[in-house]
């Protein structure tokens, strides 16, 4: 407790001043939290734009506290932003690394990572500490961040500076509370000296505590198995769901009982899996259980599953309707957040439900109440938050997203006595009394 009690004060006079790399949906949370505690704070970021933001106060507007945390610590001095990640390894003593990791052309791509772990090697110095959190590939840590570290600073680690891993455990929309209050902290060190002080870190500022692990290969493949088990159980679910449709079963009314019982956790079937965690985290592990010669079939055919959604929903939803030669027919997709209620689309299953439409012939228009603009759908689909103008004048409708206000839609909102649109519901978000009369597929019912 002597030592803890230490730490944080040293933390709180600013004896020991943070430096966070990567401010988005990651790092931002995680600054805000040391920052409440009392920490001084470099955010670096690459991204002018994001500082900017920040500096006005609207950055994180769609996570809640984060935005006027930093502007309070603005003005207090407490937060100083940058561009130059080698000047703010220079300044500063805990470095926390919380920039993505992705997969270009199904191959892992370390570069950003990499990048800003060779500007933190080159401010590096003796009794400093470095604190990885994105998902990685095991073995990341040791075999490929640590040599560069080492070799740019010619110090040691353990000996000269901790190298801890502490992959983030977050949800968008609540990350803040997550790190806080929902979920220990998991940690790692390279060695036993790391480990200590990383547990002794990571209390302070996560209610639930702490849960160490054996070494930073084991918590690199954690953070990876959460991912993995939900993409798994979502490719279970999308298959008892077409099980349930060929026995004329309803699978969200078996479900409910089935999770009743409290070894199963069934998950929901949809239109695809999104995001930057899900579906990529398996692909991680497949990618490195090949340099193994180690099986992953049932991971590599829940992705396929998983992957397959799309195309297989969207040309479900055109039995609803008969094309027509004479005219371009429209399709109304509501939702292009990869899950409902958050501003990020990134990598969502809307984006090929889209593409599949626009390649037989439709005219697509999506709706999404979260996001204004969006620069890789193509230019000839029209993006717009009016309900009302998506779905005028459409042949079909289809149900990308679980948007908590598409469940209180009604019949009236989205059709009308003369025109009265087939609805594909691709989430079970409509609630079927409110739509007699139309011609509504639900994936995972039959009705």
């Amino acid at each position: 407790m002597k030592n803890n009690l230490s730490l944080k004060k040293s933390i709180t006079l600013h004896k020991k001043i943070f430096s966070i790399y990567g401010l988005g949906n990651v790092g931002g949370p995680i600054a805000a939290a040391w920052l409440k505690k009392g920490a001084k704070v470099i955010g670096v970021d690459v991204s002018k734009n994001l500082l900017e933001e920040i500096k006005h106060g609207n950055s994180h507007k769609h996570e809640p506290f984060i935005s006027e945390i930093f502007s309070k610590s603005l003005s207090k001095n407490a937060l100083i932003l940058s561009t130059d990640g080698v000047n703010a390894s220079k300044k500063s003593d805990i470095k926390i690394v919380a920039v993505p990791v992705a997969i270009k052309n199904s191959k892992i791509d370390l570069n950003i990572i990499k990048q800003v772990i060779e500007n933190i090697s080159k401010g590096l110095k003796k009794g400093d500490t470095v604190i990885v959190c994105p998902s990685l590939p095991p073995g990341t840590c040791k075999k490929i961040l640590l040599s560069i570290l080492e070799k740019n600073s010619n110090l040691k680690a353990e000996k000269d500076f901790y190298l801890i891993y502490n992959p983030e455990r977050i949800f968008e929309g609540r990350a803040l509370q997550d790190i806080e209050e929902n979920y220990p902290a998991i940690v790692s060190g390279i060695g036993k000296k790391s480990q200590i002080f990383a547990e002794e870190l990571l209390k302070i500022i996560s209610k639930k505590g702490v849960i160490s692990m054996s070494s930073l290969e084991a918590a690199e493949s954690e953070k990876l198995f959460e991912g993995v088990y939900r993409d798994v159980n979502i490719a279970l679910a999308n298959e008892l769901s077409d099980f349930c449709k060929s026995t004329s079963t309803n699978y969200w009314e078996i479900i409910k009982a089935t999770n009743s019982q409290p070894f199963c956790h069934l998950h929901y079937p949809g239109t695809g899996v999104g995001g930057l965690c899900i579906p990529v985290y398996p692909q991680f592990v497949i990618n490195s259980a090949k340099k193994f010669n180690v099986s992953t079939k049932l991971i590599e055919f829940a992705r396929e599953i998983n992957d397959t959604m799309p195309k297989k929903c969207a040309n479900e939803s055109l039995k609803l309707i008969k094309k027509s030669k004479s005219k371009k027919m429209k399709i109304a997709v509501l939702g292009l957040s990869f899950r409902g209620d958050v501003y990020d689309s990134r990598l969502s299953p809307t984006y090929s439900v889209v593409d599949i439409f626009l390649k037989k012939g439709f005219q697509v228009a999506v709706h999404d109440p979260f996001i204004k603009n969006d620069d890789l759908l193509p230019k000839n689909v029209i993006l717009s938050q009016n309900l009302s103008e998506i779905v005028k004048n459409a042949s079909l409708i289809f149900i990308s997203t679980d948007h908590k206000q598409y469940k209180k839609l009604t019949k009236k909102q989205l059709t009308n006595p003369k025109n009265i649109i087939p609805i594909f519901d691709g989430r079970n978000i409509l609630n079927k009394k409110n739509f007699t009369g139309v011609k509504l597929v639900t994936v995972g019912k039959n009705d």
